[in-house]
């Protein structure tokens, strides 16, 4: 009797004190069928912690929730006639409370009680449920916040491209200005000579505007590169081709007081590179080179050929290889070890409040990045600022833009007819003019519309000639792809004033077709249309 009377003293003190929450259920037959409600026999106090409900002993299920008791029942019915042990988990939907349930058979069927060990998993729950939900949303959310940081990056990029059109001003307004003068003047002295029947000096007076114009075409190609809202292609290029006209600008920039040297490397190896992303990273360090020396000094700029070892390669972030490089070096004020680290994070300047963005060296790492290189900056305080851009070697052919001389210049055929579209009449002629000297019959008409009539004519028309930006509605884009709708096989010839990138499906021409930019040389314009009408 003693030992029996110790172990019910004991199972009351396990049952009273334990943390899980108890209970034991007993099953009777209802309105709802045999076996259909139980009643709580028995219940700990961790019961009503654990499921919300109090004083649960007596109640009866159908009366406690009877909205929920079906399920109630089938789960515990089940153990009540399999006498096998289950475990779950459920919500009890009346309390709102998530329990984890372990559930047994007290003794046989007979019996009909069933036992129930449970409790609260609701915070767990929550947290799984939160987490789950932060998960789902996790892509939306980092897609929009690659996104936003696109966005941000494409203003840092067009505001640093401003930032060196706005250093470039001043001494293109000057360049322009005498270019213009020499023009003007040419054609000027031109008109006073032919009234004076002096044509003999014409030609040399012809020679001067000619120049004039190529070195102020070349300004505006170059300052548009800088300033429009487009990625360029990147080509096979040798990096010393660009440096003769590059110093140039580089001395327009810095002015007077600063000495620009350049040295190429014999037999520098192509590298794919965007050339004018390059001289756009280029002119912003040439352009700090020049603020670190404001009493005036040296920039160099220099390539070489580099082979990198694994351990050198991982010192600058690259794979092992056969790189170009392109520095920069001053001999200016040079950058304090403490900050050097920090020059390329964006925004970084050590320039006074309104005088720079801390645009500069960001973008130039991110070109190089870009382009599959990387940058390193090595600096000393009162020694000087070297700035090297590493780009991969390039294995392919370099991409030649040289036209052909006029002896390689292959007459037309006969009966070969050209239709060009410019609302410009000068351009229309110039054009007209000098196809119409090598035999091609032009047709002309000044906007989209009338040339596409033309084209839906049963004219011939062997080649087309277009200006990108027409009036009537159709741009030179829009004719063009009308045109190939009813002439599949027909070669096209767009004519700028600028690359519009936009309009030009953002430079994913089609083959048989070709960008020529003006101002353009007479020569080029005939190099391109017999090369587009020859090809296959």
């Amino acid at each position: 009797m003693t030992s029996l009377t110790g172990s019910a003293e004991t199972y009351r003190t396990l049952f009273e004190t334990m943390d899980e929450g108890f209970c034991i259920i007993e099953f009777f037959d209802g309105p709802h069928g045999p076996l259909s409600d139980y009643i709580h026999v028995e219940a700990n106090p961790a019961y009503e912690r654990h499921a919300g409900i109090p004083n649960v002993v007596g109640q009866k299920l159908r009366e406690m929730v009877p909205d929920e008791a079906d399920g109630w029942v089938e789960l515990y019915g089940g153990v009540l006639h399999t006498g096998k042990p289950i475990r779950f988990q459920r919500e009890l939907e009346k309390t709102g409370h998530y329990l984890d349930v372990s559930s047994f058979r007290v003794g046989p069927f007979e019996n009909r009680q069933v036992a129930v060990l449970f409790k609260d998993i609701t915070d767990r729950i929550r947290a799984e449920r939160a987490l789950r939900d932060l998960n789902e949303t996790l892509e939306a959310r980092v897609a929009q916040a690659l996104a936003e940081r696109e966005e941000v990056e494409t203003a840092l990029r067009q505001a640093q491209k401003m930032e060196a059109v706005g250093q470039l001003t001043g001494g293109l307004a000057h360049d322009f200005n005498n270019l213009l003068a020499g023009i003007s003047g040419a054609f000027e002295m031109i008109g006073v000579r032919l009234a004076q029947g002096r044509a003999g000096d014409v030609e040399k007076y012809l020679a001067a505007g000619q120049g004039a114009t190529r070195r102020a075409a070349a300004l505006t190609h170059r300052l548009l590169a800088f300033s429009r809202r487009q990625t360029l292609s990147p080509k096979s290029t040798v990096i010393n081709r660009l440096l003769g006209d590059f110093s140039e600008l580089v001395r327009r920039t810095v002015g007077p007081q600063i000495e620009v040297q350049t040295v190429a490397a014999s037999g520098l190896w192509p590298t794919l590179v965007d050339a004018n992303q390059l001289e756009n990273a280029l002119l912003n360090l040439c352009i700090n080179a020049r603020d670190a020396m404001p009493h005036g000094g040296k920039i160099t700029i220099e390539t070489a050929n580099r082979w990198l070892d694994d351990r050198t390669a991982r010192d600058h972030g690259l794979t092992a290889g056969q790189y170009v490089t392109v520095c920069t070096s001053d001999t200016g004020a040079g950058i304090d070890k403490a900050i050097l680290d920090r020059v390329f994070d964006p925004f970084f300047t050590t320039k006074p409040i309104g005088q720079g963005t801390g645009l500069g060296l960001s973008m130039v790492y991110g070109f190089a990045r870009q382009s599959n290189g990387h940058v390193r900056i090595y600096s000393e305080p009162g020694e000087g600022t070297m700035v090297c851009i590493y780009l991969p070697r390039h294995r392919g052919e370099e991409e030649d833009d040289v036209a052909p001389t006029g002896e390689a210049m292959v007459a037309a055929d006969a009966g070969e007819i050209v239709l060009v579209i410019d609302d410009e009449p000068s351009v229309r002629m110039l054009v007209a003019d000098s196809l119409g000297d090598l035999g091609y019959h032009c047709l002309e008409a000044g906007d989209g519309p009338t040339g596409l009539r033309i084209l839906e004519s049963k004219t011939r028309v062997d080649l087309l000639v277009t200006d990108v930006g027409l009036p009537g509605g159709l741009n030179g884009r829009q004719v063009a792809d009308a045109a190939r709708a009813l002439r599949p096989d027909l070669k096209i010839l767009f004519v700028t004033g600028y690359a519009e990138n936009a309009v030009l499906n953002h430079g994913h021409i089609e083959h048989g077709m070709e960008v020529l930019t003006k101002p353009f040389a007479v020569d080029e314009l005939r190099r391109r249309v017999a090369t587009l009408l020859q090809a296959e």
